[in-house]
């Protein structure tokens, strides 16, 4: 689902909403969880899930194309963690099939 989807599917949902309202809403809560975690922050949706910050250590890697040796610099990177009720509500009763391709698909 795509944000633009998801503003959609909101807005259908609660009709007393104006498509603009629902895209207001979408943008601030992305944007409030956005800023915690640039601010080093925990955010954490009851049953859904938590967002959190990660730091990696620098290192050094490999230029693919060349094997060439490469520093790479200490980052920070989102990181989610499913809640339980997210992780029950996508394996409820679903087992994965898997098509040719390799791609799971439910």
């Amino acid at each position: 689902m795509t944000k633009s989807e998801l503003i959609a599917e909101l807005a259908a949902a609660n009709p007393h909403l104006l498509a603009r309202d629902a895209e207001r809403i979408v943008g601030t809560v992305f944007e409030e969880i956005i800023t915690a975690l640039a601010n080093g922050d925990r955010v954490e949706l009851r049953g859904f899930g938590a967002f959190t910050v990660k730091r990696r250590n620098a290192r050094t890697g490999r230029n693919p194309r060349t094997g060439e040796a490469v520093a790479v610099e200490e980052k920070f990177v989102p990181f989610f963690k499913a809640g339980k009720e997210l992780r029950e509500r996508v394996n409820r009763g679903r087992p994965a099939q898997r098509l040719a391709d390799g791609r799971a698909r439910g």
